[in-house]
């Protein structure tokens, strides 16, 4: 059954049920797609006819993208905290490896003490590139973006703080949780972010509040490196990040788009 992405929000789950799917959540339930996700944003789908329930399934990583973009010290109260420079002219640009990449209700796993002692969360917005782009117009820039998702930058805060650049902080395997799924047809630049650590709230802001726009953003990082289907951009973390120790459990709630939970082992 051919079906098209006709409403203006809609949410895109990838998840394992036998084997790898994509499909739109409605409600408790997922509309299976038989498409990949090159199909879903060229806007081709095909419902092979089962739903499953959300809860029988396991979900995984929305995308298994080319590479994953992160943009640090966006919010000026984040770049405080953590030494950084804030009203920055120009992003301060790190990679994460896919390898980093765990889904909601992934586990987090500490490095050993000796390679670190201060693993923080970071909970963002984190943006889905829907088509290629190179030299994007800042104007033209949210057109790039097929939806929006949940990230939670993880860190080792002491290797950042000494470390001439951030990928060993930042690199570790399961150091970015993402999902649970994308939601289109949102405005990315007015989004409440809420991070919990153990039911207690440690951030609190939202997108509006960042010191340089999503469009400049995706228009500068543009002119570095070609931005892919699939490709994930993490916008920035605002202020509040906080230790976490085994045994906790971390929550990044974004507005309009659900809640990012992981375990920390």
């Amino acid at each position: 059954m051919e079906i098209k992405l006709l409403q203006k929000k809609q949410t895109i789950v990838r998840y394992e049920n036998g084997k790898v799917f994509y499909g739109i959540v409605e409600d408790d339930e997922i509309l299976q797609l038989t498409n990949n996700f090159s199909d879903i944003v060229n806007n081709e789908l095909t419902f092979d006819g089962a739903r499953v329930k959300l809860s029988d399934v396991k979900i995984l990583e929305p995308v298994t993208p080319s590479k994953v973009i992160n943009f640090g010290w966006t919010y000026a109260g984040h770049a405080k905290e953590t030494g950084g420079m804030a009203n920055l002219k120009e992003p301060f640009l790190f990679l994460k490896p896919a390898s980093s990449l765990i889904p909601n209700k992934g586990e987090i796993i500490l490095p050993s003490s000796h390679l670190t002692k201060q693993v923080e969360m970071e909970g963002e917005v984190a943006l889905i590139i829907g088509k290629r782009g190179k030299n994007i117009k800042e104007e033209d820039a949210l057109d790039y973006i097929f939806g929006c998702t949940i990230f939670n930058d993880v860190t080792a805060r002491d290797l950042t703080k000494v470390d001439p650049q951030f990928t060993r902080g930042k690199g570790f395997d399961t150091f970015g949780p993402l999902g649970p799924w994308i939601v289109k047809g949102l405005d990315p630049t007015n989004l409440r972010i809420v991070t919990t650590l153990n039911g207690k709230v440690v951030q609190d802001g939202n997108t509006k509040q960042m010191s340089l726009s999503i469009p400049y953003l995706i228009s500068w990082v543009s002119q570095v490196m070609t931005l892919e289907p699939g490709d994930v951009l993490a916008t920035g973390s605002p202020s509040g990040s906080c230790p976490m120790s085994s045994g906790d459990v971390v929550s990044v709630e974004v507005e309009k788009i659900g809640k990012l939970c992981n375990y920390v082992v």
